[in-house]
């Protein structure tokens, strides 16, 4: 099994239903992403770039983005919390996983994208 995998399936509940729930709706939604594991999380890159993360800490699941220049959709909602380049989707339960949120982030990643990147 791929460690990404591993990290997802050992959460405890509910963070290993939100997270499966995300990994369903990335993979959905960019299907040539790739799901790696890099500093102990599943990160996902496409065409070698790096689209998102997950992360459970502190008792929410953070999905996270590289905040590149051109990424400026739901900044109202993205926590930055002290990060300068990175933006996240912050999870406490399953029911404020919201999919379409989700997707509007993934797919604006993936457009500002910067090619050739690896993180």
């Amino acid at each position: 099994m791929n460690p990404a995998e591993e990290y997802i399936l050992q959460q405890q509940e509910p963070f290993r239903t939100m997270l499966l729930e995300a990994q369903v709706l990335i993979e959905q939604t960019l299907p040539e992403s790739e799901l790696l594991f890099k500093w102990r999380l599943p990160i996902y890159y496409s065409e070698g770039c790096p689209i998102c993360y997950l992360n459970v800490s502190k008792g929410y699941l953070d999905v996270c983005f590289w905040a590149r220049k051109d990424f400026n959709i739901h900044m109202d909602i993205l926590v930055s919390e002290k990060r300068k380049f990175v933006k996240s989707l912050r999870y406490f339960k399953p029911e404020d996983l919201d999919g379409t949120i989700l997707i509007e982030c993934l797919e604006e990643a993936n457009r500002t994208k910067k090619k050739g990147y690896t993180a």
